[in-house]
């Protein structure tokens, strides 16, 4: 770019979006890229600062950052996702449907080490609605060299797709309700309506509510039932301490399938219990969802519904952000409850 006084800048075409904050709560674009100055636009750009414009120079090795940015978001971007912009340099992504927002945090990183390049996003992992904004790319001066662009482009495409959204699945799920005092009656059972309204907000198709004393022939015999039903979710509550008596995780572990783990460090939801059998997810709900509004129950069921699968090396990266504050309001997900850096 060439750096020109505005009194000799008549005719010329402005190379970037100018931008002004004035009397009144004005702030934003003043002059779009590509205006031709005009004698009459002098006194404008000398009321917002502006004494000197710049031209672009075609011999310079430099990319605007319209273009810059742009260059960026078109191998940036997975599935489900809108781009818009630039406006003043910036590229927007939104949702483009409900469902988790996948992020390679490895490729996002490759790019923000870059000269020049900022993309900022929400964390990864977050459940987002469609039309949620989600991320904002851009350079920080107004160009960069082209050697830049190139290496930003580059590392989208080694990690693409730097960032998707996975849409939640129609799922059908089985619940499994342990416990003796529930079987029998001695007490009224709390779980079959928390986890209602937790499987009705993904839409999932529900098999039935099955109730078990703590036998274990029984429990298992619950959960292959709805094996043979197809389920692509069971759910099973009750029992899920460390107790001796407690028979549900050990049920879970018998099913023959694989197990990832019993427990994450994650409070509330310690206990949460997670298995598979072929592609079916079998998880143990950890006790702390029948008071609290936010478990890790909660972290792990987008992930579930959103088709990705819950892997044993992940476990342990869970303690960061993992501690709930237990807010008087909650507002997962936008805390960083299950979102810490993994």
């Amino acid at each position: 770019m060439k750096k020109v006084a505005v009194q000799d800048a008549v005719g010329q075409t402005l190379c970037h979006d100018m931008t002004a904050i004035m009397e009144g709560g004005f702030k934003g674009v003043k002059f779009k890229r590509g205006h031709v100055i005009k004698e009459e636009d002098i006194p404008e750009f000398l009321n917002i600062g502006k004494d000197h414009i710049f031209i672009w120079d075609p011999e310079a090795d430099e990319v605007h950052e319209d273009d810059a940015a742009m260059a960026l978001t078109d191998v940036m971007c997975g599935e489900n996702l809108t781009v818009s912009g630039p406006s003043e340099g910036k590229m927007q992504i939104n949702a483009a449907c409900d469902g988790l927002f996948v992020l390679n945090r490895e490729g996002l990183l490759a790019i923000n080490s870059l000269p020049d390049y900022t993309v900022a996003c929400v964390p990864g992992y977050m459940p987002v609605k469609k039309g949620q904004k989600l991320c904002g790319a851009r350079i920080v001066p107004l160009v960069t060299k082209r050697e830049n662009v190139d290496a930003a482009v580059a590392a989208a495409k080694k990690y693409f797709p730097v960032m998707r959204v996975a849409p939640y699945k129609k799922l059908s799920a089985g619940v499994v309700i342990t416990g003796s005092e529930v079987y029998y009656g001695r007490i009224k059972d709390a779980f079959e309506p928390i986890l209602t309204k937790k499987l009705d907000a993904f839409g999932a198709t529900k098999l039935g509510f099955t109730k078990c004393p703590d036998d274990l022939d029984m429990i298992k015999a619950a959960i292959d039932d709805y094996l043979k039903k197809g389920a692509d979710l069971i759910l099973l509550t009750g029992g899920m301490s460390v107790d001796p008596d407690d028979l549900t995780p050990t049920a879970i572990r018998e099913t023959g399938g694989k197990f990832v783990t019993q427990g994450y460090p994650m409070q509330p939801g310690n206990m949460l219990t997670i298995a598979y059998k072929g592609k079916t997810a079998i998880v143990g709900v950890p006790g702390a969802s029948m008071h609290s509004k936010t478990t890790s129950l909660e972290v792990f069921l987008p992930r579930i519904f959103a088709g990705l699968e819950i892997k044993a090396e992940d476990v342990a990266a869970f303690g960061d952000g993992g501690l709930c504050s237990g807010c008087k309001e909650c507002t997962w997900p936008r805390c960083y409850f299950g979102l810490g850096c993994r």
